[in-house]
């Protein structure tokens, strides 16, 4: 695809990686069978290809309007269209460059703004995010049917392992997941302490930047990645052998730590580092003796979610089935796997109307196999499919300590 954005323009590096971006596509059109939206609302500009004309107009003109802001806002950023892309187009770091401009150049409505800055100020943060939800759940008969699904039910966090093993690993402990999945990092660490690896909390890490990211608040997002830095450094200096990562949205933004703080000199270095450390959980146990969990699953019928950061963003499709395979389950079939819950971090809240629509369809496909467990691998689309589904789903880890 040719280009023709203003030279001063280009001098803002972001400008010009976007450009890079968008001279690889070739415009074919494979991404638009594989969109979630474009499935669900048929039209051009809410698919890839046409958010992507977009973005090249908006750069271009150096304007932008309402009607682009709508169409990119509706993109989940599930980057199914980059794995379906032959010419390997970076969709995902183009579409949160395009928002970012539209963010500086065309303003949203006060109610709008203030909207983000609530959420960017409490989902964060775990304390703010706690009180938020003990007062949800105060007043949840107050509330309306849709928002009263999207509260959690309130879990007891279950007790982690106080061994000591010569094999080191740390743990993002997030920001959500304590208080709506707080049995995930747990499990991690009960599965993995029988494998003899201890699961280290470093003290003062918190949300990995996701959320600030793809709500166009790179800088909130990169003060964040260097507070984690901070507070993985001394055990990675001491010989932390990875950081695991139990979310597969937050692996996926921690190991984009280095590209995001690649200019940065203070940080650079340590962010490439701690990138190369992170690894999703389901890639430590793929790489380790799961003898001790063959035939744990008995036959259980599973019917398992593919995140979309985990297959489509890390790349790592097929290896939590593997591992459940390996542990006697049975994985019951799911029709378009590839596409999206409908969760996608803060979408399920921004975007309500469509999450709710691709929420009923991927539940109708995972109900088909008549499962007896869902499972998942990202606490967000945990969440957003527990609070609809008639059947219980859970992280996947959790299923390797079944009796």
């Amino acid at each position: 695809m040719q280009t023709a954005i203003a030279t001063e323009l280009l001098n803002n590096p972001d400008i010009a990686e976007a450009d890079a971006i968008l001279r690889t596509c070739v415009h074919c059109g494979f991404c638009m069978a594989t969109c979630p939206t474009y499935q669900l609302l048929g039209s051009e500009l809410d698919g890839p290809r046409g958010r992507i004309y977009l973005i090249k107009e908006m750069l271009e003109t150096q304007q932008a309007s309402g009607k682009t802001r709508l169409h990119l806002d509706r993109c989940l950023t599930c980057r199914s269209c980059e794995t379906t892309c032959p010419s390997g187009v970076r969709y995902g770091r183009l579409i949160d460059i395009g928002r970012e401009f539209i963010e500086e150049n065309a303003p949203r409505s006060l109610y709008q703004r203030l909207l983000r800055k609530a959420m960017l100020a409490v989902i964060p943060y775990t304390a703010r995010m706690a009180v938020a939800l003990a007062l949800a759940r105060v007043f949840r008969p107050l509330l309306p049917a849709q928002l009263q699904k999207k509260i959690p039910v309130k879990q007891v966090a279950t007790a982690t392992p106080t061994t000591s093993h010569k094999r080191r690993m740390l743990v993002l402990d997030g920001c959500v997941q304590p208080l709506g999945t707080p049995n995930t990092n747990a499990a991690a660490a009960r599965v993995l302490d029988r494998l003899g690896i201890s699961l280290v909390s470093a003290p003062g890490t918190g949300c990995c930047g996701a959320l600030n990211q793809h709500l166009s608040d790179s800088a909130g997002a990169r003060a964040m990645m260097r507070r984690n830095i901070d507070a993985w450094w001394p055990h990675v200096e001491s010989g932390a052998e990875a950081i695991v990562m139990t979310a597969s949205g937050c692996g996926l933004m921690v190991k984009d730590y280095g590209h995001a703080l690649k200019d940065d000199a203070a940080y650079a270095a340590k962010a490439a580092r701690v990138s190369a450390l992170a690894r999703d959980l389901s890639e430590i146990l793929g790489r380790e003796n799961l003898d001790a969990f063959a035939h744990i699953g008995r036959g259980t019928r599973v019917a398992y979610q593919s995140s979309c950061t985990l297959q489509h963003g890390q790349k790592l499709a097929g290896t939590v089935e593997a591992i459940l395979r390996c542990c006697g389950y049975e994985l019951t079939p799911v029709a378009d796997s590839h596409l999206c819950c409908g969760a996608a971090g803060s979408y399920t809240l921004l975007q309500a109307k469509l999450s709710g629509q691709l929420l009923e369809n991927k539940l109708a496909a995972l109900y088909a196999g008549k499962p007896q467990v869902i499972a998942s691998a990202n606490v967000g689309c945990q969440m957003h499919l527990a609070g609809a589904s008639d059947v219980p789903v859970k992280h996947w880890i959790e299923l390797l300590e079944s009796s």
